[in-house]
């Protein structure tokens, strides 16, 4: 029985790494008989000026048809000034997310070898590195209501937002990271603010009662400002580590940047039965749209990890992965992993690059 696809180009930047992306997907598709079926719709501010919603009817219909889906990016400064927002190319991506119950994130943030000397941190702080970040991806702050901006007496304007978790939101995201954290190295530190925050007073509480169905993996727990400091002091001493949405969204990006690019990572977003969407960790990057520069891997990437969770490929994301490794390997890099003596390729470059290691 075939698989369905679902591809979403989105805005900025998005296009383009997606271009590269569905090349070495159809190649996989190819070499390894999948019978994958691929379709595209549109999502974000593209899906706002072709129809005036961020996620149109139709598109939603072959997100929820889909077995996976590979998004690019949405947003920019062409709708920032939008008013409403509900009419924000964001709420075409929290909108998949949320009616596709798409709860569990994993970002990796890996340092390929070939690229310790990008990161920002000294080589020997960062060689080796390998942290999964699991983030609750459809509750907390950013989606608990109530929420907006009123006026309090006297005309002074307040903006107000809530940041609510129940136990089994908060047990359900808990069971993947101690899962992930039981095939990895068996350490799985959760992070929170509980000296402040009633609600993640219950969020530890509940990660504590969890703790012990995995007697085989040790818990810890750490402070979100203290986690900050310390994926900066001393990344290494993380393997899993599990959090609320804010709290994560935060964390991943610092953690990507330790590997030397945040072009370089993929990330998963996953139902309760392995269906998901599959993006880049970073964003559209409108400045730099059009221009052929932006670093396809973490969308390529992206592919691979689709391939691995959602589509039964493992065999396939294998190879992909090897293939990225093989191009890094022969010094090619875009602008963003540029370093002396490396060789300068553009976007559709670096693709051709992988796709050539992939038929080799």
């Amino acid at each position: 029985m075939s698989k369905k696809v679902l591809i979403l180009p989105g805005d900025g930047i998005g296009p383009e790494i997606v271009r590269e992306a569905r090349k070495v997907l159809s190649c996989v598709n190819s070499q390894f008989d999948l019978g994958l079926e691929i379709d595209e719709q549109l999502v974000g501010g593209a899906a706002i000026d072709a129809t005036g919603k961020p996620l149109p009817d139709e598109t939603l219909a072959a997100a929820r048809a889909a077995d996976a889906i590979l998004l690019g990016a949405v947003g920019g400064p062409k709708w920032d000034s939008i008013p409403d927002f509900a009419i924000r190319p964001e709420k075409g991506l929290l909108g998949i997310r949320s009616a596709l119950g798409l709860f569990g994130n994993l970002r990796p943030a890996i340092l390929y070898p070939q690229l310790a000397h990008a990161s920002s941190l000294k080589p020997e702080v960062v060689a080796g590195l390998d942290i999964l970040i699991v983030r609750e991806l459809t509750g907390g702050i950013y989606f608990g209501q109530p929420r907006g901006v009123r006026i309090k007496e006297g005309g002074v304007r307040e903006g107000f937002n809530t940041y609510v978790y129940d136990e089994n939101e908060i047990r359900r995201i808990g069971r993947v990271a101690f899962e992930a954290a039981r095939a990895r190295n068996k350490r799985l530190c959760s992070v929170d603010k509980a000296n402040v925050l009633e609600v993640t007073v219950l969020w530890r509480e509940v990660m504590i009662e969890l703790s012990a169905e995995y007697p085989d993996v040790e818990l810890s727990h750490m402070y979100v400002d203290n986690a900050a400091m310390q994926l900066v002091r001393a990344p290494k001493q993380f393997d899993v580590m599990v959090t609320g949405n804010m709290f994560g969204d935060i964390l991943s990006d610092a953690a990507a940047m330790l590997t030397g690019s945040i072009g370089m990572l993929p990330s998963a977003s996953l139902d309760v039965n392995g269906k998901g969407m599959y993006e880049p960790c970073h964003g559209s990057a409108p400045d730099i749209a059009g221009q052929g520069i932006a670093n396809p891997l973490a969308t390529i990437l992206s592919v691979a990890m689709m391939l691995r969770y959602s589509l039964a490929a493992p065999e396939a994301a294998d190879k992909i992965e090897a293939a990225v490794s093989q191009v890094l390997d022969q010094n090619l890099r875009t602008a963003d992993i540029m370093s002396a003596g490396m060789q300068a390729a553009s976007t559709s470059e670096m693709g051709d690059a992988v796709l050539r290691a992939l038929n080799a």
